[in-house]
């Protein structure tokens, strides 16, 4: 329940938000707009829980047509840092894909000392394959990132129960390789060709150690490829396939999620700095490995519906992050992505409809 006085200020500060909004995508040009970016349409915010911030929604529709969501979620206590340390993913459930949404509990938590997933389980990522539900995931060892590595966990059901992995599904790279510092961000597709296809993001330790907060080291996208869905999961030889870092101002993207639709691959993403740091990227390839010229897949928050001032502990506002898809018959139908804010100033989904 907003107050008078919040209330008075929200107004009063909402023409410097939408401003804000205006002045990120002020300077792209109309044609660097995807197709994409101009069907969705705000539905707004669900799994909004008051004892947890929310991240990493992952989307997937049961035969009996009702919508599983598997997301990430740590203590409120915590703070926004606190997924690197303390998540969990957990399970909601809902008669369509706007709600509402009954949250059935936790599927994979941190499994504690000695295991590689005992600090923190993250960014989960869902799709069927073969018959069997498959939970990509991230974990750590160490609540830090340089432990950070992609695992998966199987179902035949997606009430579970779920198969945990013994050992991550992709380690990193050896030392003074791109990807040395960790695995991280699955994005997962059978191939046309029968192959599994796992992309995942990385950067180098060396550039990591070196850089400067709050952006350190420059991620990237890089592929393995496997001749069965449990591998082993051979890294590609071009990668990594997606490097903005050329383009100098450490240039970079995270949180892809790919997919196949009429023949070509598709991408969305979060933008580190190729346009700005407000908006998703969308990316096209003939085959998944040299990929188009990016542009605009989503705006900021505030260009769709009026946001109230920023609380002072949440310092990335507005932002659209981990963006996730509902796939009807391998074409996009709803696009979930995190964001800061809501009721109890956490985070939780922000939902988009996307026409067809």
């Amino acid at each position: 329940m907003w107050t008078r006085r919040a209330f008075i200020g929200a107004v009063a500060t909402l023409p410097l938000a939408l401003k804000a909004a205006q002045t990120a995508t002020a300077e792209i040009p109309p044609e660097l707009y995807s197709d994409f970016s101009k069907r969705l349409r705000p539905v707004g915010r669900i799994l909004e829980l008051e004892n947890y911030y929310v991240w990493c929604n992952a989307p997937i529709e049961s035969p009996d047509g009702r919508t599983h969501v598997f997301f990430s979620r740590w203590p409120k206590a915590k703070g926004m840092g606190g997924w690197i340390s303390s998540s969990e993913i957990a399970h909601a459930v809902a008669p369509s894909p706007e709600g509402p949404y009954e949250v059935t509990g936790m599927v994979l938590a941190p499994r504690g000392a000695g295991f590689w997933d005992g600090t923190t389980c993250h960014n989960p990522h869902i799709v069927k394959v073969d018959g069997r539900y498959a939970l990509f995931y991230m974990g750590n060892s160490n609540g830090r990132t340089n432990t950070k590595r992609v695992g998966l966990a199987l179902a035949d059901s997606l009430d579970g129960p779920w198969q945990r992995p013994a050992a991550p599904l992709l380690e990193a790279g050896a030392e003074g390789a791109w990807d040395d510092h960790c695995t991280t961000n699955p994005s997962f597709i059978k191939h046309p060709n029968g192959q599994y296809w796992l992309y995942y993001k990385s950067w180098n330790t060396a550039d990591y150690e070196a850089g400067k907060p709050p952006v350190r080291g420059n991620r990237k996208y890089g592929l393995a490829i496997a001749e069965k869905l449990e591998g082993p999961y051979r890294k590609h030889p071009q990668n990594p396939l997606i490097d903005f870092s050329g383009r100098g101002e450490n240039r970079q993207c995270e949180d892809v999620f790919i997919w196949h639709e009429d023949g070509r691959f598709c991408a969305i993403m979060r933008d580190m700095g190729v346009f700005n740091h407000e908006v998703g990227l969308w990316l096209e390839s003939v085959d998944g490995i040299a990929w188009s010229e990016p542009k605009i897949a989503f705006r900021p928050v505030s260009a769709y519906v009026e946001l109230p001032p920023r609380p002072k502990h949440l310092n990335r506002w507005g932002r659209l992050e981990r963006p996730q898809l509902l796939l009807r018959e391998g074409k996009p139908a709803y696009l979930f992505a995190a964001s800061q804010g809501g009721r109890y100033e956490t985070s939780s989904v922000f939902l988009f409809k996307i026409e067809q």
